[in-house]
């Protein structure tokens, strides 16, 4: 789809990547290691160069209310996992101008 992808392995380089690399977009998994997800997207909201930066949740976490979580958290949209590539690409494109 020609998009460039920065990949963060845990959620504290999340948070530095997002401020380092301007994403137009973050795919924010919520189950993440040193810095769960939920805390790394409060943190890229609180600083003025990443807060309107959308974010999509990524999360197996799919019961009542966790959708309410992830928008209350920050993000601006919510996909449960196992991820619908298609539903995802649709999602994306609500944020982001692609080429196809």
């Amino acid at each position: 789809r020609g998009f460039v992808v920065v990949v963060a392995v845990d959620g504290a380089q999340g948070v530095a990547l997002a401020r380092s690399e301007s994403p137009d977009l973050i795919l924010m998994d919520m189950s993440l290691p040193v810095l769960d997800g939920w805390s790394a997207t409060r943190q890229i909201r609180a600083t003025a160069e990443t807060a309107q930066t959308p974010i999509i949740a990524l999360t197996a976490h799919a019961l009542a209310g966790d959708r309410e979580k992830c928008l209350a958290a920050g993000a601006n949209e919510y996909e449960t996992k196992p991820v619908k590539f298609g539903q995802l690409l649709e999602k994306i494109a609500l944020f982001v101008q692609t080429d196809g």
